[in-house]
């Protein structure tokens, strides 16, 4: 009885022996007929190379060597040293970053230096004639437009736009044509009676 348990033992044992040699071969096989797939390796990201850009800001041109991603806004402030234009939100939002590019107002963060290279760019430092203030800047020191002032050179920029575009008739209109432009200390009454003091006298307030 224990010889024949024995065997039936061996036999079970003999049996998963066989199955499992021949399933590794099986597999064995199914790999080394299966194609190698072949992979090409990643390019090497050019994002980190550094070319020059020419940019004519407030009538000086500057040679920079800059990746093809700086912003306008980093160009201006990172690389040039001009750094009235705030860096806010980075995304667009409150209108810190405005200068004007052509004479038309833009969010500076939002575009890369390197798209500008044959503008005209005019920052907040390039409105003023030496001492003599922009009809803007005077308008917001006569309203006192402004309190902690981080968002006035925006403000300013892009109130000139608007007065250069000639579509404000009214005090709603510029509220509406200024509201890209956020002031978190809540001057707002303010900068509206700045821009309709430079409207009423419009051919002051070009650039």
């Amino acid at each position: 009885m224990k010889f024949r348990l024995r065997r039936r033992r061996l036999g079970q044992l003999m049996l998963v022996s066989t199955v499992a040699t021949t399933l590794s071969s099986f597999a064995q096989q199914t790999v080394a007929q299966t194609p190698i797939k072949k992979t090409t390796p990643m390019l090497k990201s050019s994002i980190s190379e550094t070319m020059q850009v020419i940019l004519q800001v407030n009538g000086t041109k500057h040679s920079l060597q800059i990746e093809p991603r700086v912003t306008l806004l980093d160009a201006l402030r990172e690389y040039i040293g001009l750094t009235g234009s705030k860096k806010g939100c980075d995304h667009g939002q409150c209108g810190a970053c405005t200068v004007l590019v052509d004479g038309q107002r833009i969010n500076s963060c939002l575009t890369f230096a390197i798209m500008h290279t044959d503008a005209a760019i005019t920052t907040i430092e390039g409105l003023a004639q030496g001492d003599n203030l922009h009809p803007m800047q005077a308008a917001f020191v006569a309203r006192d437009a402004f309190q902690c002032g981080y968002c006035t050179p925006g403000q300013i920029c892009s109130a000139v736009s608007l007065v250069n575009e000639g579509h404000a008739k009214s005090d709603d209109d510029i509220r509406e044509l200024m509201s890209g432009n956020i002031c978190r200390c809540g001057a707002y009454p303010n900068i509206v009676a700045a821009v309709r003091d430079v409207l009423e006298g419009k051919k002051d307030a070009a650039v």
